[in-house]
């Protein structure tokens, strides 16, 4: 599979995908989030991308073990990407990143995952800026999936 039938897939469910991080003990601690596929800020290379309110164990767990796993589905037909996790967020820098564009980012993110444009979602900012919202961006190193029926 590629980043490309990912984005596919996306589209079906509005991005409704399975995210499994690594707790300290070494267990999985899973959650779903909305993500999608988008241009990296910096880079400009496919990255599948969610956004994460403040202070969830997601964000601890990614900060101290940045390799995850995002599972996105519709029907039968799953891929899994895994790869390491950047992010970005009042409480985490990335280098090179201006953290007055965090908020274009979030909606960037929401846009990929539900559709539209980044535009439709402005009237989220707020409540992404009271909830300490976070962008999480992971690179694939690995995509699979279950065999085309």
């Amino acid at each position: 599979p590629s980043i490309d039938q990912v984005r596919e897939l996306v589209a079906r469910e509005s991005g409704l995908a399975v995210a499994v991080t690594t707790r300290a003990d070494g267990t999985a601690q899973t959650s779903v989030v909305n993500a999608g596929v988008l241009a990296h800020p910096l880079s400009g290379e496919p990255v599948l991308g969610f956004a994460v309110r403040g202070r969830r164990k997601k964000l601890t767990n990614l900060r101290a073990r940045p390799r995850m796993t995002l599972v996105v589905r519709s029907g039968w037909d799953w891929i899994a990407v895994e790869g390491d996790a950047e992010l970005v967020g009042p409480e985490d820098a990335l280098d090179g990143f201006d953290p007055a564009g965090l908020l274009q980012l979030l909606r960037e993110i929401y846009a990929a995952a539900v559709g539209g444009s980044a535009d439709d979602w402005v009237g989220m900012d707020q409540q992404m800026t009271e909830e300490h919202h976070s962008a999480v961006l992971v690179r694939p190193a690995r995509i699979y999936s279950n065999p085309p029926a």
